[in-house]
């Protein structure tokens, strides 16, 4: 086993740390045990042998430090260290030759698809636009938050909202917060289901320039027939938002109201009209002869 100098001295420095540990927690055991100690003489001996092994213990420290410093240099002195064989340098092998990278062939042209991906966003339909009143120049700053739907509303806000509602629905509410709107513009909410305009509002805003506003739709319970429904919201023609929710469950069917039929009366028959009876002409009377006058 070759041990250098280097070595070595790491080793003392490990015995010498140990050995002032092991001194240092015997002295600190020896002060406690003689506190206990009732005879005065004999508590003042060992309280002394523990402080003078707890200075052991801190002499070894200093002279573990003095070694640290000092001792590899002194001991270099009395042992020169002998020159090492320095290794010999491996051969680098020469690279070989590399191959001429082929003819890279030229990428075909990629196809463009005709149809983009990306959704265009809703317009408000020819037959709704044709109703607007206003003339105020819609704000290009004004902002509405995203939609909640709910069949109940309060305070302005939508109770328990949700994307998805089973038949039977009744009153429908589509609730947002708006910002920056302009009072007396023209705004528009369309109902679609499937791609189908089911229902539309369209009138001048009559509210404030900032706070909560909503959409309804309250049609009969049969008018809600399963599918997707989308709210589209419009300041002027510019869209603004628009949300979805679903309705599942076949919608009830209308319950057909009894018509009362008048009951005919009773026409009277007419009566048998008697056949007049024959007529008799009297005959006239014979016309008498002028007696001759004599």
């Amino acid at each position: 086993m070759n041990l250098d100098i280097h070595s070595a001295m790491v080793t003392v420095y490990i015995l010498i740390g140990l050995g002032a540990a092991a001194l240092l927690w015997t002295g600190i055991r020896s002060i406690r045990a003689a506190r206990s100690v009732t005879f005065y003489r004999i508590r003042g001996q060992r309280m002394a042998g523990g402080w003078r092994t707890v200075f052991a213990a801190l002499l070894l420290v200093v002279l573990a430090f003095f070694l640290l410093q000092k001792g590899e240099s002194v001991a270099y002195q009395y042992f020169p260290p002998s020159p090492t064989i320095s290794r010999t340098p491996t051969i680098t092998l020469t690279p070989t030759i590399s191959l001429t990278p082929t003819i890279t062939l030229t990428p075909t042209i990629t196809l463009t698809p005709a149809i983009s991906d990306t959704p265009t966003p809703p317009a408000v339909p020819a037959e709704v636009a044709t109703l607007f009143v206003s003339t105020i120049t819609p704000n290009p700053g004004a902002v509405i938050s995203p939609l909640e739907f709910s069949q109940l509303m309060e305070r302005s806000r939508a109770v328990n909202p949700a994307a998805l509602f089973y038949n039977p629905i009744g009153h429908m509410y589509a609730v947002f917060s708006y910002d920056k709107l302009t009072p007396g513009v023209q705004w528009t909410a369309v109902w679609v289901r499937d791609g189908m305009l089911v229902y539309y509002e369209t009138k001048p805003w009559d509210g404030t320039t900032g706070g909560y506003g909503y959409t309804d739709w309250n049609p009969a319970p049969e008018e809600w027939l399963p599918g997707t429904y989308t709210v589209a919201i419009f300041v002027g023609m510019d869209f603004k938002v628009a949300g979805q929710f679903t309705v599942r469950g076949d919608a009830p069917t209308r319950v057909p109201t009894a018509t009362q039929t008048p009951t005919p009366t009773i026409s009277l028959t007419p009566t048998i009209t008697l056949t007049p009876t024959i007529t008799r002409t009297p005959r006239p009377t014979d016309t008498r002869w002028p007696t001759p006058t004599p």
